[in-house]
């Protein structure tokens, strides 16, 4: 199976109206079916058809244990263009109090946030390629706190990112 990207994900969630609210307002998504206890979502740029599905299971729905006291999904990762939209999602994450992590994984530049309830994801700028051999493979997924000015200092706020890269080819 030579899978090329992720296409689109579906979430459950308790209240659609928060939850698009949250994709939207924070995210950048825009609605493109709502259909009253389900909703299509489509990023920015995107090709696909739809990037996220939000079905509503009501508010008497729990709050998923996945990973800590369930298997489950962790996270899911969306990609950026430039570290300049990454400091503009993670101001908006922080605003709404939803960022709870920032990751230098080197050849990755990750924020990570967590939904209305509490379903985690990553928003991540990709090192390009033509850097990539400046990176020891050693290093290419260290884990490091992220410097997200320090970043854009080196690289530049309208460098575009690697899309689907993110660690060196084995020579």
């Amino acid at each position: 199976m030579a899978i090329q990207r992720l296409n689109h994900a579906v979430l459950y969630v308790s209240d659609l109206t928060r939850s698009v609210a949250f994709y939207t307002d924070v995210l950048g998504f825009r609605v493109k079916t709502d259909l009253g206890r389900a909703a299509f979502l489509h990023a920015a740029g995107s090709t696909n058809d739809h990037d996220l599905g939000l079905f509503e299971v009501g508010a008497g729905a729990g709050p998923s244990q996945a990973g800590r006291t369930t298997v489950g999904l962790y996270h899911l990762a969306w990609e950026v263009d430039t570290l300049a939209e990454l400091q503009r999602i993670g101001a908006a994450l922080s605003t709404a109090g939803s960022l709870v992590g920032a990751t230098d994984h080197t050849t990755t530049k990750a924020l990570y946030g967590r939904d209305p309830d509490g379903i985690e994801f990553e928003v991540c700028w990709l090192l390009p390629a033509d850097l990539l051999d400046t990176v020891d493979p050693d290093q290419a997924m260290a884990l490091r706190p992220l410097d997200l000015d320090g970043e854009i200092g080196r690289y530049g706020p309208d460098t575009k990112g690697g899309v689907g890269i993110s660690s060196p080819v084995p020579a």
